[in-house]
């Protein structure tokens, strides 16, 4: 079998699951990761023979996929922010939308600065801030010990150092102050569970995803205590959050005494992403 009758399969075996254009771009993904071939190089290499034993592990991600199963699982990495990271079902899938998070932040100055990411997860937040400003000292908590294991191997592995604290974001204490706070935490209610694909519902860790329907905002009024005690002088605060729910974590912000709020919108045009400060002027 070649990789144009392979593509054949992918496309028959998933045509009840993914769009057609969709399952090209995931087949692209698995020949990258598999046979080490670019998309480009794909392009001119469909005519490419595969051993038995390469077949065998393409028919298992197809097997994988059609039972909606994440390709990045399947794999077992996602690429975020320049990096490739390790990931399994003990964590979130690294989303587009925390690279525009991990963006906004490295846009201010970072040199010997102190982060504390709460809901590390994979490490991605965390790690691709150390990767990129390797004069911060970073922090990272989880409630997970399976994904701060993961996360630690992730930090070993792209050679970015991050402390990381096994804790309970709603508990934590620590007698540190930070010049920036940044967290993604769950935050999805019992009502959008519906809009959600199968694939997210079956295999991403809920911990990490979703919140009380009477107490949406839990995680976000937990880390903004923390915040308004362990923020340095000029600190500042980094959300990413529910698009449905921008005005109510703009109000609660205000409620906690922050002067200074700005939300922010993400490639799709979505409110998706907060910067906070106890200072009226941030610079």
């Amino acid at each position: 079998m070649n990789l144009s009758q392979l593509l054949s399969h992918f496309k028959t075996e998933l045509k009840d699951v993914y769009e057609e254009e969709e399952v090209k771009s995931i087949f692209s993904v698995a020949v990258e990761h598999l046979l080490k071939l670019s998309r480009s190089k794909l392009m001119m290499n469909y005519d490419k023979e595969l051993s038995n034993e390469e077949q065998e592990q393409f028919f298992a991600v197809a097997a994988g996929l059609k039972v909606h199963q994440p390709i990045q699982y399947l794999l077992g990495e996602a690429y975020f922010y320049g990096a490739f990271f390790k990931v399994n079902e003990a964590v979130l899938i690294p989303r587009p939308e925390t690279e525009e998070l991990v963006d906004w932040i490295l846009e201010d100055s970072l040199l010997n600065k102190s982060v504390i990411d709460f809901g590390t997860g994979s490490g991605c937040i965390a790690i691709s801030l150390k990767k990129h400003g390797k004069a911060l000292e970073v922090t990272a908590v989880d409630i997970s010990e399976e994904a701060l294991k993961l996360a630690s191997e992730n930090a070993l592995r792209l050679e970015s150092p991050v402390h990381f604290i096994h804790a309970d974001m709603l508990t934590f204490h620590i007698d540190h102050q930070f010049d920036i706070i940044v967290s993604n935490p769950p935050y999805i209610t019992g009502k959008e569970m519906a809009e959600m694909h199968p694939n997210v519902l079956a295999h991403e860790p809920h911990l990490a995803l979703f919140v009380p329907d009477e107490r949406p905002l839990l995680f976000y009024e937990a880390i903004a205590d923390f915040a308004v005690s362990h923020l340095k002088e000029n600190g500042k605060l980094f959300f990413e959050i529910n698009e449905y729910l921008s005005e109510e974590t703009v109000e609660m912000l205000n409620d906690k005494g922050f002067k200074y709020i700005k939300l922010r919108k993400d490639m799709q045009g979505k409110p998706r992403m907060i910067l906070a400060s106890k200072n009226p002027v941030v610079h």
